[in-house]
This record gives structure tokens, C-alpha cells and sequence, in this order.
């Protein structure tokens, strides 16, 4: 029934047009000298034209009426152009010009030339190049033109910044908690146009979310990725101009996507283009973005919560398959994955088709899988250690091995403690997991970071402090930043080497730069505080670390150097299983005053003098490969250390 009511509209709005356009010709005629009689009303219409609703949305008078249909008339009638260079009385303009309407129309009025007047404002007809502007051609707008016959579309000029429009199916409780409020915010646009932000770092949901809220309005939606807007200020108005008729002419809402943007370099053409733009507009960010010239509503849309982050990895896991083999309920591996891992609902999903390309979700599938997906963000920004060293492999005292076993303890039993026993309701400051290892280097800090991912099955990520720290004022934040926020998905472990570097004692002010390297340490203390994964920082001097930033950390563990004991410890794992040895005297080895990373260094580069020279591990190739260490490290061995060795 729809179809058929939408076709007989169509067949009566083109005649009614049609109707306009014939009226139009016989005032043209008259002009000309073709006494003709004018004609009479036509039959009384039962029908609001397309013609009808442009000219009321756009408040033209009837003179700027029949300029648009003298437009339309030498696009849809081919003999109208001779008629325009008859009624001109020059036959090199057979077109339309604000001259020839001037003169043909008895209520003709100069006002409707101006720029301002809705015809040129809204590009409705376009002037073509000319010195007067009584002469220059006349030509509709295309979209315009296809508005009158009944075709509504979206002007083409915009489709390239269109993005996707989402279904808000998949919006979890707390994140449709806010649709009606905004939704109440759009409504009013009548008393001011409505600018509404919705920040956080799940792009999904905002864009889901305005969706939601512009279908409880009625509203139909356009979604632009801001990314795709033009950067010269000139095309941002013209784009501006060209959405501002097309949502007169529609009433649609707009979505701007303005997630991953540079702050500082992408949001001013966002800026420039929302402040101009008219209607209800709802822009999606990770962050707030400065409007000064139009009032905003900022709204907070989160990732669902931890409660519905495991209903969501329960269900998702369940439809896969109900139990892996070792009989562990989709239920109970849903509670591992929400603890480590704080996706979005789509990410959750994305996981789960993962998984099902797998013959199970296990409990290590499914982690794998979805460490896998946590990955993207941070490969980008730190470098992932593929090292997998186990706790075994570790020498330390004992005070330092139960450390570690604290930490993972901590790590593991994070979410039972701050969410179901309320701990983190008490505050979120100082819930990041943060310890501190100092001692000389090669002690095995680094070592003891991989054993903890290892032990956790989590990514452990260098983060290289060189490449983060920059001269110009607020680039190291905003280095800083990228690495936190891509590491809050997977909750993977960072692992600051040589934190002394940036993590320093915060200076007295005496030079402009030392203010903003103070502010860069205290950025670190904030992000640490409320990191919600594991950050290990690794120095050899804890003398330069910032008392302040001691204060923070929840674990300070020391790597001393090792004893006689413990170095006969570390020569005895220093070689793998499949390398070939003969009359090796670790008692002996052990004599020599090293790290555990010299030694392995010192065991490495036995093994490659052995495999040139075709032969076993020896003593020998020991000695050579020690007295290179030694002067790597500028120490030379005693006799003590190394005499007895052959």
C-alpha cells in the first residue's frame, strides 16, 4: 500500500511541477511578444509538492519561486532555452539570468539577488561566470533539481565523508542508560541548535548510542568520520553549507565520528565545521573537543561493565561451545577474560569469531585469542617481548621470589578484591599495579618482568622511553598517553627500562623547560595510579628516582648481585638441553664476580667459538668467551676468578 500511495505522489507532484514550469513559459511568451492569453489557475491540487515543502523550508517569496522554476524549466523542457534567448532578446543567452526574471516578473524585488537571499545563500541556483550580475546564467543545483522531481537523496558531494551507520543492537544496559537524556538534549534544538559530545574511548557505543537517541527522536541519522573532512578552511565551509540545506531539507541528525584524531593537528577543521553547521549534532570523541562559539553537552559513554563484559564473554563462549575439555564451564572461563581484559562489546564479539575458527574455547584459546586482539593498539607504540622465561628459570633470594609470587597474587585476584569485595569503591587512585626492580644491571630484572607475563599469560611490552621523550612542549604526555590507552584493553605488562631517564626526581623551577619536565613526571604518577594493568619500571640507580613517585609504587623489589651460590645456579641453566658440553666445571665458573646477564652472555659466545671450531663446550671456549665479557665490561678478571679454569 505504502509503494502504491508513494507512486501516485510521484505521478502528481511531476505534474504539478510541470504545471509551474507551463506557467512560467507563458509569462516568458508574453515578454517575448507572443501575445498569448495568460493561463488560468490550474486544477486545485490535493497534493503538497515537493516544490511546495522546498520553497516553505527555505522561505522563498514567489518571485524567488518562479526564478527556481525558470531554472528547473531548461533542464526539464528542452525548447526552453531557445525561449530565455527569444524573451532576452539576444540569442547567445539562452539561458536564465536574474536579468530576464527582473523583467518578465511583475513582482520582481532586488533583494532576492543578494547573497544572503535563500537562493544564493543555500546554493540553490548557482551564477555562472560573468561580469554583471544581472547577466550571469542561472543554473539549479543538481540535488536541488532531483528535490523537485521527487527524488530525495543525499547530496553526492558529502558521500565521500559519510561513514557507517551501526545498529544499537549490541549497546550493553549502562550504555543505554544516557540514550533518553540525549535525546532529550536534541529535542530541544528548537530553542538553540543542540551540540551533545559523547567521549570515551569505545567508538562503537557512542556511535551507537546517538543512533539510539536519534530513533527515539524519529530522526534519521548521517554519520560523517571527521577524518574525512577537508583541512583548508575555504572547502570546510563549503561542505558546511552544503550539510546545513541538506538538513533543512531533511531533518536528519548528524553524528560526527571524531574518535583517534590529533588533538592538536585534526580536531580544528571538526571545530570549524560544527560551530557553522546548523541542527542537532552529536559529536563522538576520545576526548572533549574545544568548541568556543557553541555551547556543547558533554556526556560520558563507557566500555560496558565488568558484570557485562562476563555476561557478554559467557554468552558469546556458550554459542561456540559449552565446555572444554577439561570441563571448564564457558562461565568460569568468561570470569578469567572480563578480569584481564576490559573490551568493548564488539571487540568481545570479534574475539568469539575467533575462537570459533579454533576446535575449542578453552581456557588458552580463548586467552590466546584475545591477547591476540589486544595486541593491535600497543605492537604500534612498544615493543612486545616474545621472551616467555619461567619462574623457575629465575635466581634470587627468597625474599625477592615471594615478591614476585605477591604480584601475580595481586594481578590475579585484582578483580575479586576491588569489585567483589568493594575495595575499588573506596577510591581509584593507587588501584595500578606498579613495582619498582633496582639493582645493577643484568641481576635479572628484565628476566623477572617476562617470568611474570609468562606466569600470568599476558604480553609484556617494552616501552622505549628514547623514542617517547620529545623537546616540544606536551609531545612526551601525549607519547605517554598513546602507550597507557592501548594497554588498558589487554591490561598487558609494561616494562619501563631505565625509568630514571623520565621517572627523575621532579627539579626545582629555574628554567622554563624544568616546569614542563616536572609536569611531565607528574603526568607518569597520575597514569601509573590508575593503570589497571601491571607497570614494572627497571633502574640501576633507585637513588634517582623521585621520592614522590617511591611513594606510589606498590612493590620495590631489589635485584642484588649475585652470590657464589646463586651465580653456581645461573652457570648451571646458562645452556639449553641440546648443546653440547664435555668436562665443564661450573664450581670454578661460579668464581667469577658477575651478573647473571654476563653470564649469559659469557655461555652464548662459548657455544658460537664451539660450533665454529666443530667441537663440544669446553673450559677453553669459556675462558675466551669470559675475558671478552671482562672487557666489555671494563673489569679485568683476577687470577682468583679465573685461573683454575684449565
Amino acid at each position: 500500500m505504502a509503494v502504491h500511495v508513494r507512486a501516485d505522489w510521484s505521478r502528481a507532484n511531476q505534474l504539478a511541477l510541470m504545471a509551474e514550469v507551463a506557467a512560467v513559459r507563458s509569462v516568458l511568451e508574453r515578454h517575448a511578444g507572443h501575445e498569448k492569453e495568460p493561463l488560468g489557475p490550474g486544477p486545485e491540487r490535493e497534493i503538497v509538492s515537493a516544490l511546495d515543502n522546498l520553497c516553505r523550508t527555505f522561505g522563498l517569496s514567489n518571485f524567488e519561486r518562479k526564478v527556481l522554476l525558470m531554472c528547473a524549466a531548461i533542464e526539464l523542457d528542452g525548447s526552453f532555452a531557445s525561449l530565455c534567448a527569444l524573451a532576452a532578446g539576444d540569442p547567445s543567452r539562452a539561458y536564465p539570468t536574474f536579468g530576464l526574471a527582473l523583467a518578465a516578473f511583475e513582482d520582481a524585488h532586488w533583494s532576492a539577488l543578494t547573497p544572503q537571499a535563500p537562493l544564493r545563500r543555500w546554493s540553490l541556483v548557482n551564477l555562472g561566470a560573468d561580469v554583471a550580475l544581472t547577466t550571469a546564467p542561472l543554473r539549479i543545483d543538481e540535488n536541488v533539481l532531483h528535490e523537485l522531481a521527487g527524488v530525495a537523496e543525499l547530496d553526492a558531494r558529502l558521500r565521500p565523508l559519510l561513514g557507517a551507520v551501526l545498529t544499537p543492537d549490541e549497546l550493553a544496559p549502562s550504555q543505554r542508560e544516557p540514550v533518553e537524556r540525549i535525546a532529550q538534549l536534541l529535542r530541544g534544538h528548537d530553542r538553540g541548535p543542540a551540540l551533545v559530545q559523547l567521549t570515551g574511548n569505545d567508538a562503537a557505543a557512542t556511535r551507537g548510542v546517538a543512533a539510539q537517541a536519534f530513533a527515539n527522536l524519529g530522526a534519521s541519522e548521517i554519520v560523517i568520520d571527521a577524518r574525512a573532512l577537508p583541512r583548508d578552511p575555504g572547502e570546510i565551509g563549503r561542505v558546511t553549507q552544503i550539510w546545513a540545506r541538506e538538513t533543512l531539507l531533511r531533518g536528519t541528525g548528524l553524528y560526527l565520528d571524531a574518535h583517534g584524531l590529533d588533538e592538536t593537528t585534526e580536531s580544528l577543521p571538526v571545530v570549524l565545521f560544527v560551530e557553522n553547521a546548523p541542527g542537532p549534532i552529536v559529536v563522538g570523541a576520545d576526548r572533549p573537543l574545544p568548541f568556543a562559539r557553541r555551547s556543547a553537552y558533554t556526556l560520558s559513554i563507557g566500555k560496558p561493565t565488568r558484570a557485562e563484559q562476563r555476561d557478554l564473554w559467557a554468552h558469546v563462549l556458550a554459542g561456540v561451545r559449552k565446555e572444554d575439555d577439561d570441563g571448564v564451564g564457558a562461565r568460569g572461563i568468561a570470569d578469567s577474560l572480563a578480569g584481564q581484559f576490559d573490551f568493548t562489546g564488539g571487540r568481545i564479539h570479534a574475539v568469539g569469531d575467533m575462537i570459533g575458527i579454533d576446535a575449542g574455547v578453552g581456557t588458552v584459546p580463548a586467552w590466546s585469542a584475545a591477547c591476540a586482539s589486544a595486541r593491535a593498539g600497543l605492537d604500534r607504540v612498544a615493543q612486545r617481548l616474545d621472551g616467555r622465561a619461567a619462574a623457575d628459570a629465575l635466581v634470587l633470594p627468597a625474599l625477592q621470589r615471594d615478591a614476585l609470587r605477591d604480584i601475580v597474587a595481586h594481578a590475579r585476584n585484582r578483580t575479586q578484591v576491588y569489585e567483589g569485595w568493594g575495595m575499588g569503591r573506596v577510591g581509584v587512585r593507587g588501584l595500578g599495579l606498579s613495582a619498582l626492580f633496582h639493582g645493577p644491571s643484568g641481576s635479572g630484572k628484565t628476566l623477572a618482568a617476562e617470568a611474570i607475563g609468562n606466569e600470568l599469560g599476558v604480553d609484556v611490552y617494552r616501552v622505549d622511553l628514547s623514542a617517547l621523550m620529545s623537546k616540544y612542549i606536551g609531545e612526551t604526555e601525549k607519547n605517554l598517553r598513546c602507550v597507557f590507552d592501548a594497554a588498558e584493553d589487554g591490561g598487558a605488562i609494561l616494562l619501563f627500562d631505565e625509568c630514571d631517564a623520565l621517572f627523575g626526581k621532579r627539579g626545582e623551577v629555574q628554567y622554563g623547560h624544568d616546569r614542563y619536565a616536572n609536569v611531565e613526571v607528574s603526568y607518569l604518577l597520575q597514569r601509573v595510579e590508575t593503570y589497571r594493568g601491571v607497570a614494572i619500571l627497571t633502574t640501576n640507580m633507585r637513588s634517582a628516582i623521585d621520592p614522590a613517585f617511591l611513594r606510589r609504587i606498590r612493590f620495590i623489589v631489589a635485584f642484588p648481585f649475585p652470590d657464589y651460590e646463586q651465580r653456581l645456579a645461573i652457570w648451571r641453566r646458562a645452556f639449553a638441553s641440546g648443546v653440547p658440553t664435555e668436562d665443564l666445571d661450573f664450581t670454578k665458573t661460579a668464581r667469577l664476580n658477575v651478573t647473571g646477564g654476563n653470564i649469559r652472555n659469557i655461555a652464548l659466545h662459548a657455544s658460537f667459538l664451539a660450533a665454529a671450531a666443530s667441537e663440544p663446550v669446553r673450559m677453553e671456549h669459556l675462558l675466551h668467551a669470559a675475558r671478552t665479557e671482562c672487557l666489555k665490561i671494563e673489569r679485568a678478571p683476577s687470577e682468583l676468578e679465573i685461573g683454575a679454569w684449565l
